[in-house]
């Protein structure tokens, strides 16, 4: 009789942390979803023009910067980089602030690697679904919705990363144009 209470006991414990992994899973699935329609919502009343700011950093380096990209009807029109602090002492002066054109965004002869892709919201959430969002074994994943329900953060850090593993996105705004 004692074993089987004890393998009972098993039976429940293990099936009470197999479900609970599987609420958190959930959890994200259904507030991902969740905001994905309200995106689409968002998307149809503003006619698919919007402009949002990535924003982002070093703790190593200590600077910050953000990233505006401005879409109209569905196309990148604009991406906006400047450094918010810390940079001015080693970065040099015309690369702390700049703004490329449609013709210019994703041109390799005027290639800028420190800002935020130039990617539309949709390209977000597909990155989202497909790549940020993937169960890991070997990492924390984060999904957050304060933009009126629409994405502000989402991706993860490698367990045991120290500085700047945060591999995702950090939203700051959303506005219709």
């Amino acid at each position: 009789m004692k074993n089987k209470i004890y393998f009972i006991t098993i039976l429940l414990v293990s099936f009470l942390i197999a479900s609970c992994e599987s609420d958190d899973d959930l959890n994200y699935q259904t507030d991902f979803e969740n905001s994905q329609e309200a995106w689409l919502d968002f998307k149809e009343s503003s006619n698919n023009s919007y402009k949002y700011v990535v924003s982002g950093g070093s703790v190593f380096t200590s600077y910050g910067w953000e990233t505006t990209i401005t879409v109209s009807n569905g196309v990148i029109i604009e991406r906006d980089f400047k450094y918010t602090s810390g940079a001015e002492n080693f970065i040099p002066v015309d690369q702390l602030e700049w703004t490329e054109n449609e013709n210019d965004i994703n041109n390799s002869e005027h290639e800028h690697t420190s800002a935020f892709s130039a990617l539309t919201l949709d390209e977000i959430y597909d990155k989202a679904k497909e790549v940020w969002l993937i169960k890991r074994d070997n990492a924390t994943t984060y999904f957050e919705i304060e933009n009126n329900g629409l994405i502000s953060t989402c991706g993860y850090f490698e367990n045991g990363c120290m500085d700047d593993c945060f591999i995702g996105i950090t939203i700051k705004s959303i506005t219709a144009l």
